[in-house]
């Protein structure tokens, strides 16, 4: 199946860049371009694109409030594209937020094609980005500096099973599927249904929001290995 993606950016050079680099992959179509978040929120909607490839830090509508319109649209609005935020600095506060507002990740844009290509795919997936490495590190840096954990967050973890929670804690850490099942020595399969019953009982959209959960409710803290 063919991935349709948009582009969402304000310097022009780097629109054309990426949709050259990605029109060029069999499985990707790039379906429309914005130069700010505002008209980006308009060619989604009129696209209906799979995954939204867009900038954090943008004029008229930044990239967090991009995201937030796209992830939570008013009554009507049906369609929810998967968003891969891209920033040129790899501790954006913008990040943290935008993750917390349903983006499925983020990467650097001078990261290799190789790594673009593949992470629109990624998140096209619905496995959601939480590489490179630096994405960790930075929901965990930025975890630091949250409150206390929150009760109701507490409360909804007594819904999952004890492996579950096991799984829940081994996403936040930054494992995928694979790496889960050899540590559980669980089919892959088998973690992916554990996955499906854990964002569909915290009520999430993907794993992004689950390390946030993670962090969040106070099941896994920053440094934990």
């Amino acid at each position: 199946m063919t991935i349709r993606v948009i582009i969402v950016d304000d310097q022009a050079m780097v629109r054309a860049g990426f949709a050259a680099l990605l029109a060029a992959q069999s499985d990707i179509d790039v379906v429309g371009e914005a130069p700010d978040g505002k008209k980006g929120v308009e060619v989604s909607r009129s696209t209906h694109p799979d995954v939204v490839l867009m900038d954090v830090r943008m004029p008229e509508m930044d990239g967090l409030a991009t995201a937030r319109a796209l992830l939570n649209p008013p009554p009507g609005v049906v369609h929810l594209p998967k968003v891969l935020m891209l920033t040129t600095f790899d501790v954006d506060d913008y990040v943290y937020e935008a993750l917390r507002a349903g983006a499925s990740g983020f990467l650097l844009k001078d990261a290799p094609p190789a790594d673009l290509i593949s992470a629109v795919r990624v998140v096209a997936s619905g496995e959601a980005l939480l590489a490179p490495s630096v994405t960790r590190r930075l929901i965990a840096d930025f975890a630091k500096q949250r409150p206390a954990p929150r009760k109701d967050q507490s409360l909804q973890l007594n819904g999952l099973t004890p492996r579950e929670t096991e799984v829940l804690v081994l996403i936040a850490r930054g494992l995928s599927n694979q790496e889960i099942a050899e540590r559980l020595v669980l089919a892959e399969q088998t973690v992916k249904t554990h996955i499906g019953r854990v964002l569909n009982k915290l009520g999430l959209r993907d794993r992004a929001q689950a390390v946030i959960f993670a962090y969040e409710s106070g099941l896994v803290t920053p440094g934990e290995q």
